[in-house]
């Protein structure tokens, strides 16, 4: 399982899709949410939204939502 260069802490897919996307589609060492946040200078509120629009958008670094009941 991928750790966060910075903190350690374990990774999920979306963490890594959103660190593809903004930073470099080909990395292989990645941010969690929090560090990513830090190093763009903004809320973690702020990426939520991204993962949800670039999800909305199709984008396939992002993993599926199951269905909301």
């Amino acid at each position: 399982m991928a750790r966060c260069k910075n903190c350690g802490r374990t990774l999920t897919g979306d963490e890594i899709g959103l660190y593809r996307k903004l930073v470099n589609r080909g990395a292989d060492t990645y941010l969690c949410k929090a560090c990513l946040a830090d190093h763009f200078s903004c809320d973690t509120a702020l990426l939520d939204e991204k993962i949800a629009q670039f999800r909305r958008m199709g984008c396939i670094l992002f993993t599926a939502q199951p269905p909301e009941d």
